[in-house]
């Protein structure tokens, strides 16, 4: 099982970008995906996570201005993110809580894609 993301990149203060992870492999079942963030020195960030029936929690600092949505067919993830700030320059990981064929249930990691805003 791999977890790819992309998406990553530069924006200016108010602007956007979109993250995407796709988890590929021999997947019987995904129950939770979502993406964390770190920034160097500080602790993994939970941004926002949703089920398989679509619902879905944010950070309260990213509330309003983030949105996360799931593709089951694709098993991919994403994150539209909106009125960027520059407080949100991070490492971005996508995860997945997920059931291999063959296997136990199991939480896998994309590898991380950078985002920098600008003032």
């Amino acid at each position: 099982v791999q977890l790819q993301a992309s998406g990553g990149g530069l924006a200016q203060a108010g602007g956007s970008l979109r993250l995407s992870c796709a988890a590929s492999g021999s997947i019987l079942r995904i129950n939770v995906m979502g993406w964390y963030r770190q920034n160097p020195g500080k602790q993994r960030e939970l941004v926002a996570v949703i089920t398989s029936d679509d619902s879905a929690n944010y950070a309260d600092s990213v509330k309003g201005r983030f949105t996360i949505s799931r593709d089951n067919a694709k098993n991919q993830v994403s994150l539209q993110m909106n009125s960027l700030k520059p407080e949100d320059t991070a490492v971005y990981y996508c995860y997945a809580v997920l059931k291999p064929y063959g296997s136990t249930w199991s939480t896998d990691w994309g590898q991380g894609t950078l985002v920098t805003v600008s003032s």
